[in-house]
């Protein structure tokens, strides 16, 4: 069953289906889309074609560093923060394709709600316009799901929650929606919600949350972006708000120039580590010092991270933004009391890490975590506070020597999951509760991008088995452990997950060719 290299393709673009464009779309939209289209494709074709040329230029030395100086840093400016996202201590965040989770996230108490149609939702036309759908209802308050233990329908209740949307990234494409030509998703997304809403209707204005940026200059083509949008629809100039994720390696030496850039609309940046990790390996991967341990064996406040997680809120509160820390991956379980206080306990400990490390508010994905994050975080933000003697250009690529495990079984347990995951999305789900993991496309990608790892410097950088032993990974290994987990799935499937035999080997034939085809952009 070995997938030899471009044998298959893991990743395919969204298309519309025949028809459904005109169909499914509504009056007047590709009136409104197509001229922004027109604006913007060179653009985004552009900043698409400049990422592969900087990851090119990284896995030849030539490393991501910081800027020289320049207005951004050097001048005096500050982002205007409005009361009404002064307090984001925690945002909760899930894929806005679950109604019952929107709602749910919605009536939570939590301060913000990300609703996403990138990580966590499925790539497909249906799942996308499902996610539109509930985007809409939810800003307008009138979303609702039916509870099938109470038999009755739950709506969201009134609150100062604020609605973020998450569009898709820069480096994804939407099809067949302009004849002949690919557009970007993002544009595609944010025109979508920006045509069918009206700002009478909306408590907040609407604020977007922007994905996968990989530099300072893509700042320039979310500005302009907004604006445009902002005039079609006759809104003031700087209507559209935002916050920004750092997500790539190269943006976390670019985060006051993003900043600057954007500095009409953006309120804030987040730490979106899970990604952050991925696009570290990605650029790294030359580098065999660089190899990953065990993701389940690196502490949260490992060297890589705990330096960009300070150096995050000193630039945003130097320029009064927030800054917002990630997602904790171990779950809570009502079902499990055992996993529930222990992932209580993490979660705890890893924002109060975040709250020291002088952020202003967390990530969370579940209502269960709610409380104890808003308890690491005891004032509405932190804006007032900066490091003394902080390190301005502190080093961001710290080499994680004598950091975690290295350990074959590390290796079977992506693979497990890498297959486990992606028969998720086979099966319609963007995120999966897996161990009382929660796996999406980014801790997906840190798995691909693991075991790509493993299979180039396994010679130089040890993995060892239970006995201490070395371990060569060879795409041979690969194939005989993506084997054996498989058999294993199908043997004895995990409890409560969908799909079936033949969902499964699909997962693991796409899973085993992303690896073997370096398919590791976020996608």
């Amino acid at each position: 069953m070995a997938v030899t290299r471009q044998s298959i393709k893991g990743f395919h673009t969204n298309y519309a289906p025949a028809g459904a464009s005109e169909r499914e779309l509504p009056a007047g939209f590709l009136r409104f889309f197509i001229p922004l289209h027109g604006k913007f494709a060179e653009r985004h074709r552009a900043l698409v074609l400049a990422r592969r040329v900087a990851l090119e230029e990284s896995l030849r030395g030539n490393k991501p560093s910081h800027l020289p100086p320049s207005a951004a840093t050097r001048d005096e400016w500050s982002v205007e923060l409005p009361a009404w996202c002064e307090d984001q201590r925690n945002q909760m965040t899930g894929p806005a394709d679950d109604a019952e989770l929107v709602v749910k996230m919605l009536n939570s108490g939590a301060p913000g709600v990300m609703l996403d149609l990138e990580d966590s939702t499925v790539n497909e036309w249906e799942h996308q316009r499902l996610g539109v759908e509930n985007i809409l209802q939810a800003l307008r308050g009138t979303l609702t799901y039916h509870d099938a233990k109470r038999d009755s329908v739950v709506g969201i209740k009134p609150g100062k929650t604020v609605i973020w949307i998450r569009p898709r990234g820069l480096h994804l494409h939407q099809g067949g929606v302009v004849d002949g030509e690919l557009c970007s998703a993002s544009l595609f997304d944010v025109a979508r919600i920006v045509f069918a809403v009206e700002p009478s209707e909306l408590k907040h204005p609407l604020a977007f949350y922007i994905p996968k940026s990989e530099s300072s200059e893509e700042a320039l083509f979310w500005r302009d972006m907004f604006q445009s949008l902002a005039q079609t629809r006759g809104w003031p100039k700087a209507y559209i708000k935002c916050m920004a994720l750092v997500e790539s390696h190269p943006l976390a030496y670019q985060m006051e120039e993003f900043l600057y850039n954007l500095r009409d609309h953006i309120l804030g940046l987040n730490l979106g580590r899970w990604d952050y990790m991925a696009g570290l390996i990605h650029f790294n991967l030359d580098d065999p010092r660089w190899l990953l341990p065990d993701r389940n064996t690196i502490p949260h406040d490992v060297p890589f991270f705990q330096n960009l997680r300070e150096l995050l809120p000193e630039i945003c509160h130097k320029r009064g933004a927030l800054a917002i820390g990630g997602m904790t991956a171990l779950y809570p379980s009502r079902q499990d009391p055992e996993l529930n206080a222990r992932a209580l306990a993490v979660l705890e400990k890893d924002k109060k890490n975040e709250a020291n490390s002088l952020m202003d508010g967390a990530w969370t994905g579940h209502p269960d975590q709610n409380q104890i994050a808003l308890a690491q975080f005891p004032t509405p933000n932190q804006l007032h506070a900066r490091r003394a003697a902080a390190n301005r250009y502190p080093d961001l690529r710290p080499v994680p020597t004598g950091v975690g495990k290295r350990t074959a079984e590390g290796s079977r347990a992506a693979i497990r999951t890498v297959i486990r995951y992606r028969n998720g999305v086979l099966n319609g789900k963007g995120a999966s509760l897996l161990d009382g993991y929660m796996e999406d496309l980014a801790t997906d990608r840190i798995y691909r991008l693991m075991l790509a790892q493993r299979l180039e410097h396994s010679r130089a950088t040890p993995i060892v088995d239970d006995a201490g032993s070395l371990v060569l990974h060879t795409p041979e290994l690969l194939s005989k452990l993506f084997d054996e987990e498989l058999e294993r799935l199908i043997t004895h499937p995990p409890r409560g997950e969908s799909g079936t035999p033949e969902t499964l080997r699909d997962a693991r034939r796409i899973a085993e060719a992303m690896i073997l085809n370096h398919e590791f952009d976020p996608s």
